[in-house]
């Protein structure tokens, strides 16, 4: 497989992927991403001087990484996509001296999960592979004690320990579990402690090579997505680490995408994300929202190549049986100055727009309380990420929202023109919006692209209730929501009519489905699942929020006789 666009049928050539999306800085650099990766690993070629073919020294160590499978008891999609990508690592790294799984192989940890990961993973595994398999906190989340829930994981997997350490062909790998099912995670003062004997043994064993450090949470502060990370003993887990420059950990529990260029970061030690196989999460505060429409597509994973002379983490599209951005590449030995991933290297040419880029306006998308606007991408360098976009009351001249986009980087293929939905607006109004692009280190363009648009006369989002009052907490109601947007991870919620939402759990709450502006659907009180606090006598308010937050927009109370 190689990257020339000129290579694809002639349909894909005005598509854009993300390959050529995040655009090159050099033709050297380009020709490096198409050349790695023509064969399976294990038997490379590569072009030498005056264009003939040579061979390339094979790796002495050869690993995939992938992490967030999330296996699900009532669904097969992940059991499919995990199928998927063991079929797909097998035929690009037919060799391999281990397989790496860096957490929440399930949903809820539940049995019919644990079997359907199982069955598949036994199936496709290499049998010369060495499995390295950290647990992560959704594999807690099954009712069972910590201690049962850890059982249960050592059980299916057949790991030695939550936490553990392999030596493979002479390289050192250290396995850590988080210990509960604390989102952000937890690690004790004893495993920490314990990590620091390995290193000391993996180091004396050999300071010349890399030490593999595996753990589902990242550490916070450090690669993209790791506001994700823990607190606990955070510190003392990183100043336990900084002591080796050798060391590259893999974390996953973020589902943050491999593209973007921060997803690795170098300063004491090398860290990197791991993406998902499940589904995309994203940063929180775009038009998009942290879960995109159609964010359970993705599906990506790391393969590693160890030579004498450095490691390369290549980074796959499993869901485009594609390559994504060029291999990060990590000289060894491991020296702290000649880092390539730290703060320095980050890029400071903004993103532009070309002379011809355009803005519209896409009336049909137009409503009473928003405008849709469609406009070409800008370019970048690296990666566009975002895009600010001002808009001003057009009479009063003064700024009446300010949004962030996603330049929707993580879709194959990347959609140019992109439009963007503007919510929150205010009904026969006119607006001058100007639209700036922002790269992955927020740089942003010193030209912009500009418009004029208007909102059209309308109604604010109203609720209808089928009735005001239910008989006893079995009853269902009927729901219509007028005048709402499409989807962007919006969801319905319940509340006892004096909670304030984001303050306390919702009673009952489901993702919105929308057709012509309307939402219908029915509660269900069976489906409550805080059912305690649902009692008769009492009043309640069902709350339409935009976005995964608490971006509450409309409400209706009811009463339960």
């Amino acid at each position: 497989m190689t990257n020339s666009i000129d290579n694809q049928p002639s349909d894909q050539k005005s598509k854009i992927t993300r390959r050529s999306f995040i655009e090159r800085t050099t033709k050297v650099a380009g020709l490096s991403l198409g050349l790695t990766f023509l064969d399976p690993i294990n038997s490379l070629e590569v072009l030498a001087d005056g264009g003939k073919v040579s061979s390339r020294r094979k790796p002495t160590l050869v690993f995939p990484v992938i992490s967030d499978i999330h296996m699900n008891e009532k669904s097969d999609q992940t059991f499919n996509k995990f199928q998927t990508t063991l079929k797909q690592l097998n035929q690009l790294a037919p060799k391999q001296d281990a397989f790496a799984i860096v957490g929440d192989l399930t949903d809820n940890g539940l049995l019919p999960e644990y079997e359907k990961y199982k069955s598949t993973y036994e199936t496709h595994k290499q049998a010369k592979a060495v499995s390295l398999i950290a647990i992560g906190n959704h594999d807690y989340w099954n009712g069972l004690s910590e201690a049962d829930a850890q059982k249960r994981f050592l059980d299916v997997t057949k790991m030695p320990s939550i936490y553990f350490h392999q030596v493979i062909k002479g390289y050192h790998f250290i396995v850590l579990g988080t210990e509960d099912g604390v989102t952000e995670g937890t690690f004790s003062v004893s495993q920490i402690e314990w990590l620091s004997d390995q290193l000391k043994q993996a180091q004396a064993d050999d300071p010349k090579k890399p030490i593999f450090v595996f753990h589902h949470q990242p550490i916070k502060d450090t690669m993209y997505g790791s506001e994700w990370g823990f607190n606990v003993n955070r510190d003392l887990f990183y100043d336990t680490l900084k002591k080796y420059p050798q060391v590259i950990t893999f974390s996953g529990h973020t589902h943050y995408p491999l593209d973007d260029p921060r997803i690795i970061y170098q300063e004491d030690f090398t860290t990197i994300g791991t993406s998902t196989g499940a589904y995309l999460w994203l940063d929180a505060g775009r038009i998009q929202g942290e879960v995109p429409e159609g964010a359970d597509i993705l599906n990506q994973a790391l393969i590693v190549e160890v030579y004498e002379n450095k490691v390369l983490i290549n980074r796959r599209d499993i869901h485009n049986n594609d390559w994504t951005g060029e291999p990060f590449e990590i000289n060894l030995p491991a020296n702290k100055n000649t880092f390539k991933y730290t703060d320095a290297r980050k890029d400071k040419k903004p993103p532009f727009f070309t002379k011809d880029a355009m803005l519209s306006i896409a009336n049909d998308m137009t409503t009473a309380t928003s405008l849709a606007i469609m406009f070409t991408q800008a370019k970048d360098n690296l990666l566009v990420h975002d895009y600010k976009v001002i808009v001003t009351n057009t009479e009063t001249k003064q700024v009446a929202k300010e949004y962030l986009g996603f330049s929707e980087f993580y879709k194959d293929p990347v959609p140019n023109p992109l439009i963007l939905n503007l919510e929150g607006l205010a009904p026969s109004t006119t607006y001058d919006i100007e639209v700036f692009a922002l790269d992955a280190y927020r740089n942003i363009s010193t030209n912009s692209i500009k418009a004029i648009g208007r909102t059209k006369k309308g109604e604010p989002i109203k609720i209808t209730l089928s009735k005001e009052k239910v008989n006893g907490i079995e009853d269902t109601l009927d729901v219509v929501v007028e005048g709402v947007r499409a989807p962007k991870s919006d969801w319905v919620g319940l509340y006892e009519v004096n909670e304030n939402p984001g303050e306390v759990e919702s009673i009952w709450w489901q993702y919105t489905e929308v057709s012509g502006g309307t939402c219908k659907f029915m509660y269900n009180p069976k489906n409550n699942v805080n059912a305690t606090r649902y009692k008769q006598g009492s009043t309640y308010k069902i709350v339409y929020f935009y976005g995964s937050g608490y971006d509450a927009v409309a409400s209706a109370t009811f009463k339960v006789e």
